[in-house]
């Protein structure tokens, strides 16, 4: 089956620094690179070069920094045909990253504010959505229902943690959040911050990722949560997109939500060897050879 990701695409702008700067500070850093980013687009690369046929829906303006937003997902072979030119300017963030792999990001959603829903094409029954929240809501809550009653299934990265309204989240096959944007969740749902907790008040399966600590799912069949792959991190940007595309992906090829998360988790752990965010996300072959 195929995975279409509704989402954000940006031109990141990445800074090597010693520290991240605190306010009012100005930190002196190595050579900067412009690379292609943004929570879909780097979802949707990784789901490509894990082996999913996927389609990329989003907008970017019409100027240079596009080529520069789209290059790796054309590398990976997305499909763009659903892809909007807008005179707004496209997506740009600005990316310090230290000498441990930290990173301080601030970002401006230029184009990725003029994404619609009404831009995906109709859904395949089976196939897989996946969205994040750098896109407006309002368009990912149409697109839930409407991916609801195409027979497609709706996973929604809640990055960065904004308000949906709890009808759209119980409407989604699956709800992903890492460990702040599940507590930001939580505390507006008066329940408890972990995975059990969340499908308890949602209804939904939930998977929480824990960053070095693994990640939890709860369901419901069953609860469980997976280590971490050992990892030698040179830059976390871009890891949880790389986890979120690669589960997609194995999902879209029928995995169970486990075994998914197993290969996620392994995929992440090359794309945080590596700097950047789209070009750091691993080769199908990559993540079989590391997994065994």
């Amino acid at each position: 089956m195929s995975v279409t990701v509704f989402g954000s695409v940006n031109a990141d702008l990445t800074f090597p620094v010693p520290q991240l700067p605190a306010p009012g500070h100005t930190v002196l850093g190595g050579a900067w690179r412009a690379v292609p980013g943004g929570k879909g687009a780097n979802q949707a690369v990784a789901a490509a070069r894990d082996g999913a046929l996927v389609r990329f829906v989003g907008a970017v303006g019409r100027d240079p920094m596009a080529e520069i937003a789209l290059s790796a997902l054309r590398a990976a072979g997305a499909d763009l045909s659903a892809l909007a030119e807008t005179d707004a300017p496209t997506g740009a963030a600005c990316i310090c990253v230290d000498g441990q792999g930290r990173n301080q990001i601030a970002v401006s959603s230029g184009a990725n504010a003029l994404a619609r829903a009404a831009q995906v094409p109709p859904l395949a029954a089976g196939a897989i959505l996946l969205m994040q929240m750098e896109t407006p809501p309002a368009e990912n809550v149409a697109l839930i229902h409407r991916a609801r009653a195409e027979g497609a299934h709706p996973i929604l990265n809640l990055a960065p943690a904004a308000w949906l309204e709890p009808d759209a989240l119980r409407a989604l096959r699956l709800l992903i959040a890492n460990e702040h944007e599940a507590a930001w969740l939580a505390a507006r749902l008066g329940c408890s911050a972990d995975a059990k907790g969340l499908h308890a008040a949602l209804g939904v399966s939930i998977a929480v990722t824990l960053g070095e600590r693994g990640a939890e799912a709860a369901t419901a069949e069953a609860h469980w949560h997976i280590g971490a792959w050992p990892a030698h991190v040179a830059d976390t940007t871009g890891a949880g997109d790389c986890w979120c595309g690669v589960l997609a992906a194995a999902l879209s090829r029928g995995a169970p939500l486990e075994a998914a998360m197993h290969r996620a988790a392994a995929a992440a752990s090359i794309a945080v060897s590596r700097p950047g965010a789209a070009d750091a996300m691993p080769s199908a072959e990559e993540t079989d050879g590391l997994m065994g």
